[in-house]
């Protein structure tokens, strides 16, 4: 069979299987909606975790900046690695000890204001909207190119599927539906890895087939005029790559999709064996993911060497630039850097089983697992933004007499409504999957990061000073952000309002939000009245998260 059928016949089942979890998930209470009735097993946890955590950036994106990086592309390695490690040992286990449903819960509590709950969830909503339109982003590309079908077109396919097992189930549905898209994108991402790894130097563990490889991805580097790949801060400076690695953790342990899962089990221990299983489901991926990005920048760059400007002719060259994914120029490619340049970053895991002239089979497995990736991620923050709307506005503070039938409705209403929004969202891109995704963390970091380390540490931070660095990181990290990529977002705008923020760029600006937001928190806590006696004793029990 054809790619295009091997396709059609691998996201079926795994989209029947996706809509037949959520219906047989389908909840009734609002406990089973938020949290998945705090019930879920830690291992089933870690998995839904890692899926939810893995998504279309770190399976389509992040190789392929990896691979066109070199170097400088392990920031998203370091970033994200160890920012979920932050988040595991450091807040976790403490935020499940606070017992709450969503962090705006905990914001809400912990700082006793309602205001500050309703800035919590307005964070929680900008974080979750930047994050997912990277996640619809790469539904797009997938469908685009193995389905033949419209980009758009794909995007609402994506958005039809995530809307039913998520409004049916809630976190329950999406829960469970979760573990299965971590099996199917665990498994569609290794096994082309392993495949190229036997191909290219006959030893089947993509981590030490890189140790092969990389002498001879150096030497094909320089013989075609470009940097050695292994050279460091060719791309990004010393500062942007420490800037963008420490945003990238602290927005990781800020992320509202990825704290709200360790309220999903029984009790404490739970949560840290889940945050156990996790980072070793996510280890599987991110090890993987540099091999892949050097088995695919090999060879292409092979290909270059042997066949010249006739590369253009190739199969997979083609098939993309049908896409819009790969640009060929008039002139065709006749160098190195025309051949790189021409070429979407998004597009090399789904594109190096073709590249490699691997089976169909194997390349449709690749498009199903990107979709798993993309769909699983894009659910939870779904479902973070219907609590937001739902929970945290509506029946905290709008309508707190609200029935359990009515908060259920509502809650099921705002996924509709933000599924909607994220489409949008997901045609008209900030940029590659993987930026977007980065612009999220910048938020999560300069919003969320301070007040939750803080709020679990230091009882006299107070609600004056939550709102007022919540407010002050939130806003200044979007609108840097905007300024800095004006041309995606401002019709006629060709090129940037801002280049960078003391020499840091749009994805790692996100630190300069947080350091803000600790200042402004700290100097506005210490300038009002301490929190009440109340709130003190809360913060000394959660301290001690096993008692």
């Amino acid at each position: 069979m054809s790619i295009q059928a091997w396709t059609w016949v691998t996201v079926g089942v795994t989209f029947a299987a996706y809509l037949y979890i959520g219906y047989r998930s389908r909840v009734r209470s609002t406990k089973g909606f938020y949290v998945a009735g705090q019930g879920v097993p830690a291992i089933a946890n870690g998995a839904a975790t890692a899926a939810d955590w893995m998504s279309a950036a770190s399976f389509i994106s992040m190789a392929g900046l990896i691979s066109f990086m070199g170097f400088d592309g392990a920031v998203y390695l370091m970033g994200w690695t160890g920012g979920y490690v932050l988040l595991a040992l450091l807040l976790a286990p403490f935020l499940r000890k606070f017992g709450q449903y969503t962090v705006p819960d905990f914001v809400g509590v912990r700082y006793y204001s309602q205001a500050a709950r309703v800035v919590a969830a307005i964070a929680a909503i900008f974080v979750s909207f930047t994050y997912v339109a990277g996640q619809m982003a790469g539904v797009g590309v997938a469908f685009g190119r193995f389905l033949e079908i419209p980009f758009e077109l794909g995007v609402a396919i994506g958005m039809v599927v995530v809307a039913f097992f998520a409004v049916l189930g809630g976190m329950k549905g999406i829960t469970y539906t979760q573990v299965a898209q971590y099996c199917v994108l665990i498994f569609a991402y290794t096994v082309p890895a392993i495949a190229i790894a036997l191909l290219l130097t006959g030893n089947p563990v993509p981590q030490l087939a890189m140790e092969e490889i990389l002498p001879k991805l150096n030497a094909i580097q320089h013989d075609l005029g470009l940097s050695s790949y292994s050279n460091p801060f060719t791309g990004l400076s010393k500062l942007n790559v420490f800037a963008i690695t420490l945003c990238l953790m602290a927005g990781t342990a800020g992320l509202p999709h990825v704290i709200v899962r360790f309220y999903t089990v029984k009790n404490v221990k739970a949560a840290r064996w889940s945050a156990f299983w996790a980072l070793l489901f996510i280890g599987i991926l991110y090890t993987t993911a540099p091999a892949v990005a050097m088995f695919a920048k090999y060879h292409i760059l092979q290909q270059f060497a042997e066949l010249g400007p006739a590369i253009a002719e190739q199969s997979w060259m083609q098939n993309w630039a049908a896409t819009g994914l790969v640009t060929i120029p008039e002139g065709g490619i006749q160098t190195a850097d025309q051949l790189l340049e021409a070429i979407n970053r998004d597009i090399i895991v789904l594109a190096t089983p073709e590249i490699a002239r691997l089976p169909a089979v194997v390349v449709a497995l690749v498009a199903a697992g990107g979709l798993a990736a993309a769909l699983s991620t894009a659910s939870g923050l779904l479902l973070v933004i219907s609590s937001a709307l739902a929970h945290d506005i509506y029946g905290s503070v709008i309508n707190p007499q609200a029935s359990e039938k009515r908060r259920l409705f509502v809650g099921r209403a705002m996924i509709f409504l933000a599924v909607v929004v994220a489409g949008v969202l997901g045609v008209y891109p900030l940029g590659f999957v993987a930026e977007v995704v980065a612009f999220a963390f910048g938020l999560a970091a300069a919003s969320f990061f301070p007040v939750i380390v803080l709020g679990i540490f230091w009882k006299r931070a107070n609600k004056q000073g939550a709102i007022a660095g919540m407010s002050i990181g939130l806003v200044f990290t979007f609108v840097t952000i905007a300024l800095m990529r004006a041309q995606n977002v401002i019709p006629g705008m060709d090129e940037p309002v801002l280049d960078h923020f003391l020499g840091v760029g749009a994805q790692g600006v996100g630190v300069i939000g947080m350091l803000l937001n600790f200042a402004v928190m700290i100097g506005v806590s210490l300038c009002t009245p301490d929190s009440p006696l109340s709130v003190r004793e809360l913060v000394e029990r959660v301290r001690y998260p096993n008692e």
